[in-house]
């Protein structure tokens, strides 16, 4: 059974997003709250992206207001980084270090209790066991994406922030998505994606953020059932 709304930790209200003047979302009010997930879909090009880069404070909003906890979004803030696991790219990484070191240093900088056995755990679940140790610049676009996933999930989070998580996964890897977001969500974690895949955005999903040319606004499932169709 899915969480009740809770108190809201990711609100935006009046929020206008886009490169330069001319907003290429607007507005946006969203409330997410612990153990809600919302997607956020829409045509390429719509500002999916440029969205999900300013609810985490890597661009300023053009107008309007986002608050994590009642605090205004800031991205260099011990606490924001505590609360806030994202992957919008797959380049954060440090190139001298190996897959594996680059987890490790993500699960202790956060405090993880057994970093090691929590990292392989990782390594094992998003299927790194035979490239592991080899450098970020060594390994394929899909290897990165599933290390770059796999630094997010290693860490605890309040808010975790996927930008279109299923691109370069084969279809069992992304049932497993679907299935360890699902989980996280269940256990307390606030959920934002964006996603251009269907089952991804109706198997996790609690609400749907559509983004196109007329409006943004945050529909139900059911509601939104039609614009997912078409992903």
């Amino acid at each position: 059974m899915r969480n009740p709304p809770g108190s809201d930790l990711l609100v935006a209200g009046g929020l206008a997003v886009g490169h330069g003047a001319a907003p290429v979302c607007a507005p946006v009010d969203l409330r997410l709250s612990a153990g809600r997930a919302l997607a956020v879909v829409g045509p390429n090009g719509s500002g999916k992206s440029t969205l999900l880069r300013t609810l985490v404070g890597l661009l300023e909003p053009l107008a309007g207001t986002v608050t994590l906890a009642g605090a205004s979004v800031d991205e260099r803030s011990a606490a924001f980084r505590r609360d806030v696991a994202a992957v919008l790219d797959d380049d954060s990484f440090f190139v001298s270090l190996t897959g594996r070191e680059h987890l490790l240093l993500t699960a202790r900088g956060h405090g993880v209790a057994a970093a090691e056995e929590v990292v392989a755990a990782e390594i094992e679940a998003f299927g790194l066991a035979e490239r592991a140790d080899a450098l970020p610049s060594a390994l394929s676009s899909g290897q990165r994406r599933r290390l770059a996933l796999a630094a997010a999930f290693v860490r605890p989070a309040r808010l975790l922030v996927l930008d279109e998580p299923e691109r370069r996964l084969d279809a069992g890897m992304r049932t497993r998505l679907a299935a360890r977001l699902g989980g996280l969500r269940d256990a307390g974690t606030a959920v934002l994606f964006a996603s251009h895949d269907a089952e991804l955005v109706g198997t996790v999903a609690d609400e749907v953020l559509v983004v196109d040319d007329d409006a943004c606004r945050v529909l139900a499932p059911a509601e939104a059932a039609g614009r997912i169709a078409e992903l």
